[in-house]
């Protein structure tokens, strides 16, 4: 039976892949019907707390994209990104690294990635160096935001372990970081310069290359500059409650003294904060949630309601086959675990939902929670194939056809700077788990 069930999970995490936004969630429930009442699997508690935590942070930067604090902080990018244009393969992965930190979603780097390709090829740079290992690092990055869904998930996992957030990013923050500058270098000496590239000269005799439009100034508004400080006041205030247990109230229930949840408090301070986005920043309400921060995190709460709710009830009515099966094998090979969660990423193109997928079975086989904090990056995986928005948005930013995909599909613009990166961040987090706790 064990093998009938794992092909039907399988075999709905394949089509709801395919299918795109919600097609995983509702897969999902497809999966978990079948489980339930085709081969009687007791279903576990759907995962409340994180699709909560989740609509409360989108709505918080939602009301920040409608009052225009997107704007501002592309319009900020972009400045750098100018200032600096000959070191734009190391300026443009911090700038979507710092994006996707303080939005805690990767999707906001589709808004400056035109500029990535823009000031690139101005300034004489092959732009696929730049492109792709700004999308990299916009996705590693969110395995180190304090307020990603993938990140609140990894915390609603690891909290009676006395994890706390500050463990998590402790290590997380350095070691994607680190690992995306490495990854930046190889990329800085990847392919020939612009100037000797064949189909960036191609388009150029065919009139294909890109023209040179007016710059339109931006002016920020004080409602997007306040709308920023507000987010960031929030992000901040998330990782000293997640930091300091103490700062959380907690109160005397049948005898035992309880304090605040994490999700808890993570829920109330994204509301509080996006009802002072709207009072005091005056945005349109309509925008907020059909504006594409709320539309992708909207998203990201049915894939994980259906998906992992029917992994989690998979794993938890084969607990005692998988435990005994593979359980050593884990244990005197941690890294597979990695491995498990890298491949699995790539066919749910979600993070969050990979992490609510095969976290409670990392847990199940007693891996560290120390190790499962430094293999939490390779839930980065899904740029294996590239078919992911933002790595299909980059090609098509890029009109000097330096960024691309390969002959053979897999040898593709982003594969060495990902394969790096997703490397390098679980090496240096496992080094680091193993000073740090």
């Amino acid at each position: 039976m064990f093998w009938i069930e794992f092909i039907i999970l399988l075999l709905c995490i394949f089509i709801g892949a395919r299918m795109g936004g919600v097609g995983l969630g509702v897969m999902g429930g497809v999966g978990l019907a079948i489980l339930v009442f085709g081969f009687h699997l007791q279903p576990t508690s759907a995962p409340i707390d994180v699709m909560l935590m989740i609509l409360a942070v989108v709505t918080a930067a939602g009301a920040l994209q409608a009052s225009g604090g997107m704007d501002y902080l592309v319009y900020l990018a972009e400045k750098a990104l100018r200032k600096n244009p000959k070191h734009i393969t190391f300026i443009a992965p911090i700038v979507t690294y710092l994006f996707t930190f303080c939005a805690g979603t990767g999707h906001v780097a589709y808004s400056v990635l035109p500029v990535i390709a823009e000031v690139s090829r101005e300034s004489g740079v092959r732009p696929e160096r730049p492109m792709s290992i700004a999308v990299i690092a916009s996705q590693q990055a969110i395995t180190a935001s304090p307020i990603s869904a993938a990140t609140v998930a990894l915390l609603a996992f690891l909290t009676d372990f006395d994890i706390s957030l500050l463990n998590i990013l402790e290590i997380c923050i350095p070691s994607t970081f680190i690992a995306c500058m490495i990854a930046a270098f190889v990329s800085s000496k990847t392919g020939k310069e612009l100037n000797q590239d064949p189909e960036y000269l191609k388009r150029l005799e065919e009139g294909l290359a890109p023209i040179k439009k007016d710059k339109v100034d931006f002016i920020p508004t004080k409602n997007a500059k306040l709308s920023v400080i507000l987010f960031l006041i929030a992000a901040l205030l998330v990782v000293v409650l997640g930091s300091f247990e103490k700062l959380r109230p907690g109160w005397d229930v049948e005898g035992v003294f309880t304090r605040m949840t994490m999700p808890t408090a993570i829920e109330i301070v994204m509301l509080t904060f996006a009802a002072l986005m709207i009072i005091f920043c005056k945005p349109n309400i309509e925008k907020i949630v059909s504006g594409s921060v709320f539309k992708a995190g909207a998203t990201a709460v049915v894939a994980i309601f259906g998906i992992a709710w029917m992994g989690d009830t998979f794993f938890n009515g084969n607990a005692k086959l998988i435990d005994n099966s593979i359980s050593d094998l884990v244990t005197a090979a941690p890294w597979l675990f990695a491995v498990a969660l890298f491949a699995l990423s790539i066919l749910l193109y979600s993070q969050a939902a990979t992490v609510n997928t095969l976290m409670p079975l990392g847990i199940a086989l007693s891996i560290n929670p120390a190790l499962l904090i430094a293999m939490f990056p390779a839930v980065n995986g899904y740029f294996f194939i590239p078919n992911y928005p933002t790595v299909v948005a980059a090609i098509n930013f890029d009109r000097t056809g330096t960024t691309r995909i390969g002959k053979y599909i897999l040898n593709h613009s982003f594969m060495i700077p990902g394969l790096i990166a997703t490397i390098g961040a679980v090496a240096i987090g496992i080094l680091l788990s193993s000073i740090i706790l």
